[in-house]
């Protein structure tokens, strides 16, 4: 039976009777598929799991859609039971941030570029939270996407430099049968804004299509990402990269092993996606049908 909590003093009770080991998957809710892939390998590989959904505050800047944010706790619960989660907190911000609140955790190199220009203080408001949920419900393993890669390498730094004793276990992006990453933000998407969004996964797939063809150069790569987004009107490119996977540094000339990873406008929605090239992908593999 799926228990609920909203306390951490009801999550601490609860979890101390959960068999070990305990995998976590960190939510801000408006689960989707790509959510319960991430629940279904935690159930493969540990004796519980717990699920949290919360939409994290400090992780949203100033202009950002915190407010507009996709909920529906009913429905993501439903979703959860149906997977046989053991248990799913469901804090208040006031929980998670009582107050005089004022401790934050800051992973300083990888937390800059890409995202981190784009959305100043979005990982350090990430970077706190997961790790307040790694206290909370003292995990074995905790899941995450590709997709959002650069958290993933954010929470890795912090859970190594932090001495976690935590395995941060990272999964493949599930995509929608024309490529988009499914991501609860795609649900702002117009129709024919949905219709252009595949953009992106057709950008990735040219510059990997290259890389395996014998293209090296980093700049190369990076202009075959911008001429493909450049095909789709709708398209308002915010950066492309082509960076050293664990430390996110641009890289110049000839590329052994890249992250190759975009962020791209459409209308009021951005949308990020990555593939790695010259490497083990968890994240490149061919739309599900």
């Amino acid at each position: 039976m799926m228990k609920v909590l909203r306390t951490l003093a009801e999550l601490r009770k609860v979890r101390a009777n959960l068999p070990e080991p305990f995998g976590l998957v960190p939510t801000m809710g408006s689960l989707h598929e790509g959510h319960l892939s991430l629940v279904r390998r935690a159930k493969a590989e540990c004796s519980s799991v717990g699920v949290s959904i919360f939409v994290n505050p400090t992780q949203f800047g100033a202009n950002e859609d915190l407010a507009s944010y996709p909920r529906d706790l009913d429905r993501d619960l439903r979703m959860l039971e149906g997977e046989q989660v053991d248990v799913v907190w469901t804090p208040q911000a006031s929980e998670v941030y009582p107050p005089g609140y004022q401790t934050w955790v800051t992973v300083e190199e990888v937390s800059r570029p890409l995202e981190g220009v784009r959305r100043p203080g979005h990982f350090r408001g990430a970077a706190t939270v997961v790790a307040k949920l790694f206290n909370a419900f003292q995990p074995q393993k905790a899941y995450f996407g590709q997709k959002d890669v650069q958290q993933v390498t954010v929470i890795k730094r912090m859970a190594a430099d932090l001495d976690f004793p935590i395995e941060v276990v990272v999964c493949a992006t599930v995509r929608e049968p024309d490529g988009l990453a499914m991501s609860s933000r795609n649900a702002y998407l117009k129709p024919d804004e949905r219709r252009s969004a595949p953009v992106l996964f057709r950008a990735l797939s040219s510059a990997r299509k290259a890389f395996d063809g014998g293209e090296r150069d980093a700049e190369r790569l990076r202009e075959i990402l911008s001429g493909v987004l450049k095909t789709e009107p709708l398209a308002k490119i915010r950066y492309v990269s082509v960076a050293e996977p664990s430390t996110l540094t641009e890289l110049s000339g000839s590329v052994g092993a890249g992250l190759v990873s975009l962020a791209v406008q459409i209308g009021k929605t951005t949308l990020i996606d990555n593939t790695l090239v010259g490497g083990e992908d968890p994240g490149g593999e061919a739309p599900h049908e």
